[in-house]
């Protein structure tokens, strides 16, 4: 049985993977099992210092399930590069919202589940913020009294690209609004229920408004639930260095990039695992 050397980061989520080379990670049929273990104990692991290849990236994700291969403004499939420089990714104005809270893919194109974990390696980084911040939402949830997890867990929540992006773009331009408003609208629980019996919060940029509750005691709780989700204490922040990867588990865990400067050389390659679950 494969054994990693794993090192708590954060009270309640993160962990540094210690000595795991990427010879390892393609070469240790047992790592794939090991890495999934330690994703479901820790919710996100650091691996410092990888400086994985991009095709080295794609292949150990692999190991984990179908990943997304859309096209990623990169030449490896499965890779997107993740950069506000528009002559690296013609969607750069769009990644501004990641600076936010948020769940990757609960507004897909498709019937697509959201992913399963997400996989992001350092190729270039910020000279001031570019920080990512990783919150539980299973040990947010665990933590909700009786009463509250029994009345959250009838509640649903409307969400929707445009409101991840109205948090940016208050006063949009037509263009801008139909343009948000192709991508389809989704309506999911605020408890999610997993295969596995945890139960995590669907919370973050993508949700609108609660059905049944008008605009203000939508904000109030969503708001609330996300603030009390995300305290200093809860949240692991990780100092990105060129050649780290990082990889976490995106159906319990929310994340967010800390502002940096459009101009900013940083350029993260990133890996989607697909989900295999529904929300529910």
């Amino acid at each position: 049985m494969t054994t990693l050397t794993v090192e708590k980061l954060g009270r309640e989520v993160g962990a540094e993977i210690i000595g795991l080379t990427p010879e390892r990670l393609l070469g240790d049929p047992g790592v794939p099992a090991a890495i999934r273990q330690a994703l479901e104990d820790n919710g996100v692991l650091v691996f410092r210092g990888l400086h994985l290849d991009p095709e080295t990236q794609v292949e150990f994700c692999r190991t984990l399930g179908p990943i997304d291969t859309s096209p990623g403004h990169h030449p490896v499939e499965g890779i997107y590069r993740v950069s506000l420089d528009t002559a690296k990714n013609s969607s750069a104005s769009y990644l501004r919202a990641t600076f936010d809270w948020h769940i990757d893919g609960c507004t897909p194109e498709d019937d697509a589940y959201p992913q399963m974990a997400t996989m992001l390696s350092a190729k270039a980084v910020a000279e001031s913020g570019g920080e990512t911040e990783f919150a539980s939402t299973y040990s947010a949830y665990d933590d909700l009294d009786p009463a509250e997890q029994q009345h959250l867990a009838g509640l649903r929540v409307v969400h929707s690209l445009e409101a991840s992006q109205r948090r940016l773009t208050p006063d949009p331009t037509p263009e801008q609004l139909a343009a948000w408003r192709r991508r389809p609208v989704r309506e999911h629980p605020i408890v999610w229920t997993h295969r596995s019996g945890r139960r995590s919060l669907v919370l973050g940029a993508s949700a609108g408004e609660v059905v049944g509750l008008d605009a203000e005691q939508s904000r109030t709780l969503l708001d609330g639930l996300l603030d009390r989700s995300t305290t200093p204490e809860r949240v692991y922040r990780h100092e990105w260095t060129v050649g780290d990867t990082v990889i976490w588990d995106n159906r319990g865990v929310i994340h967010r990039a800390a502002p940096y400067d459009a101009g900013s050389p940083r350029e993260m390659l990133r890996t989607t695992v697909l989900g295999d679950e529904p929300i529910q």
